[in-house]
Formats: C-alpha cells, sequence, structure tokens
C-alpha cells in the first residue's frame, strides 16, 4: 500500500541534503510526501496501476543511492519528476505496453459525454484514443494534466521547449477531437437508420 502523503512544505530541498548525507528520518519524510508523485507520473505515462506501481517502488528504492547525486541546482521535486519519467520510459520499454492516460484528459480535448453515453463506453473510448498517440504527446499528458505542471514546469522535465509543450497539448487537443467527430460522422448515419441516437462523444463548443 502506497503511504499516504502529508501536506506540503518548502523545505524538500533541505530534506533532500540531510537524507543524502545519510538522515533516515529526512529520507521517510520524502516518501511520505513524495511516493505517490512518481507513481502517478508513472501511471500517466504506463496506464496501468500495477506496472506504475512497481515503477515507484523501484524509483524510492534506488533513491538513497540516487540523491548523492543530486544537486541543489535543481529543485528536488523537480529531479524527482525527471528520474520517475526516464523509470516509465524504461519500464515501457521493458513492458512494450501502450500507454493510457486517465479520462480526465477529455477536458483537454474539449470533449464531453452526450447525455445517453454510458461512463463505462465513455472511459473506454477515451482510452483507445489516448492509446493510439505517440509517446512525446502521452508523456507530455502525464506531467501536464495529470501532474498539473506548467508548460514551462514541463519542458524542463522533459527537456524540451516550452513552445513545445505547448503545441504537442494543441496537438492531444486536435487529435482527440479529431477522433470525435470521426466517431460520430460514422455513427450518426447508422443510428439514424435504426431511429436511435448516437451516444458516443461529441465536441465541446468552444467559444468564440
Amino acid at each position: 500500500m502506497r503511504p499516504k502523503g502529508v501536506s506540503m512544505t518548502n523545505d524538500d530541498d533541505g530534506l533532500a541534503a540531510k537524507a543524502a548525507k545519510g538522515d533516515r528520518e529526512a529520507f521517510r519524510t520524502l516518501v511520505e510526501r513524495h511516493y505517490d508523485r512518481a507513481f502517478r507520473i508513472a501511471l500517466g505515462v504506463l496506464g496501468d496501476a500495477a506496472d506504475a506501481e512497481d515503477v515507484a517502488q523501484e524509483v524510492w528504492a534506488a533513491m538513497p543511492n540516487r540523491l548523492k547525486s543530486w544537486r541543489a541546482q535543481a529543485r528536488f521535486t523537480t529531479w524527482l519528476h525527471t528520474i520517475a519519467l526516464n523509470a516509465a520510459r524504461d519500464a515501457r520499454r521493458r513492458l512494450g505496453v501502450r500507454t493510457r492516460t486517465s479520462a480526465e484528459l477529455a477536458v483537454v480535448a474539449g470533449l464531453e459525454r452526450t447525455a445517453e453515453a454510458n461512463e463505462s463506453e465513455r472511459r473506454q473510448w477515451l482510452e483507445d484514443a489516448l492509446g493510439r498517440l505517440n509517446d512525446n504527446l502521452r508523456e507530455t499528458a502525464a506531467l501536464v494534466v495529470g501532474e498539473g505542471l506548467s508548460h514551462a514546469a514541463a519542458a524542463q522535465v522533459l527537456d524540451i521547449a516550452e513552445a513545445t509543450v505547448s503545441w504537442r497539448m494543441m496537438e492531444i487537443r486536435k487529435q482527440l477531437q479529431a477522433e470525435a467527430s470521426q466517431e460520430q460522422a460514422i455513427e450518426e448515419p447508422a443510428a439514424s437508420s435504426l431511429g436511435m441516437t448516437p451516444k458516443r462523444l461529441r465536441r465541446t463548443e468552444q467559444p468564440g
């Protein structure tokens, strides 16, 4: 079972410095605060809770030794994001899995469920559509949507330009909207011929 997180404070860097010198209490506090952060990033990249749990455990099992190479030039949390992302990438290569990001990304895509749509059907549609995104887009979504990072912070973790993060988020939105429109176009004629109402996903009208 993953340890429950505690409220955030601003002394993570100080705790990391102490933990790097062998302070067990400082290390325990870092684990309590940030174990779930590594898990969420891995889940966003891998799409499977069991695989993400394995990655999170690997990250924290190796953390005492990794901390010896940590330098305060980078914030501990930013450094941890990079460690977790790289570990998840390695796991993805090992497992050969297709990533599935949470259905919360429907908000990014500007999609909403029609009144008749079934929630499990909606979630399955999103998982399938997101699984067809390339690795770069899924990783970006895991950080920006899953972790709530700003485009600038995600760019630092991914080692790319902030503008590239912004472009990727627009591309995610565009691709998911295109899939939803295509799905609706296919279903509407068939549904009409049967006297039914299509019940998948439709695009949310954007203001302006």
